[in-house]
């Protein structure tokens, strides 16, 4: 039998998220802006007049010309727990590719919250806010995660040292099991999935997302930020409001 001792399992209250390749700049918003107006336009063309750049994408953003800010094309690959993906899967405007359990040996990675996750809900759907938890309830949140990761990757290992199909063992294993994918959007996209998956007081609507989900979205909303910093900034200008 499996030796839970031996499985070398890991626990982790963090997430991936890296840039693996882009295409994305403001200029492709003001292109793409532009040519109804003037036909095609020059990279020194825009940036011979950055505050008039500037407003442009602002008056796109805030009037919601939104098609100018799908000219981009983002590729991220991200590592969080599985629960957190079937969240992201709903955004459907994004292209995704995520490992397999059926073609490889899962490794015993999982997620437990940490200390500071707030544990307690309180109040109506809709209405509900979360607040801390006791230190009685962290410890048994903890430890009763723990315990059943290291059971469920048991059994995973158990029918796979017999010859069952990874595609079956793997029917086992929890949605606290990390996974890994790469996401590939443009800006709009981006900007509705960041309007939904973040929990800002600047936001003109008030959005209440998983804590787990916005720990990706805040790092992914970084890297954007340096690549688009004017679309970004008219972004936040106008309530984080997707265009």
């Amino acid at each position: 039998m499996a030796d839970a001792e031996a499985m070398d399992v890991e626990f982790r209250s963090d997430v991936d998220v890296e840039l693996i390749k882009s295409a994305a700049s403001d200029a492709d918003v003001l292109w793409a802006a532009r040519v109804s107006t003037k036909g095609e336009s020059s990279l020194a063309e825009v940036e011979a007049d950055p505050a008039r750049s500037r407003g442009l994408i602002n008056y796109l953003m805030r009037d919601r010309h939104g098609t100018p800010f799908e000219h981009s094309s983002m590729t991220f690959y991200v590592k969080a727990p599985i629960f957190v993906f079937r969240e992201f899967m709903r955004h459907r405007t994004f292209s995704f590719n995520e490992e397999s359990g059926r073609y490889r040996r899962l490794a015993p990675v999982f997620y437990v919250p940490a200390p500071d996750r707030k544990l307690v809900q309180e109040g109506k759907p809709g209405k509900y806010v979360f607040v801390d938890g006791t230190p009685e309830q962290h410890k048994l949140v903890t430890e009763a995660t723990k315990d059943s990761y290291r059971q469920s990757y048991r059994a995973y290992l158990e029918m796979l040292d017999v010859g069952v199909a990874r595609e079956v063992a793997r029917t086992v294993l929890p949605v606290g099991l990390y996974s890994s994918m790469y996401a590939t959007c443009n800006a709009r996209a981006l900007m509705n999935f960041l309007s939904l998956r973040t929990k800002r007081e600047d936001s003109k609507f008030p959005s209440f997302p998983q804590r787990e989900i916005e720990m990706v979205a805040e790092q992914m909303e970084e890297q954007w930020a340096a690549l688009m910093p004017l679309t970004h900034a008219a972004f936040e200008a106008n309530g984080r409001v997707a265009p």
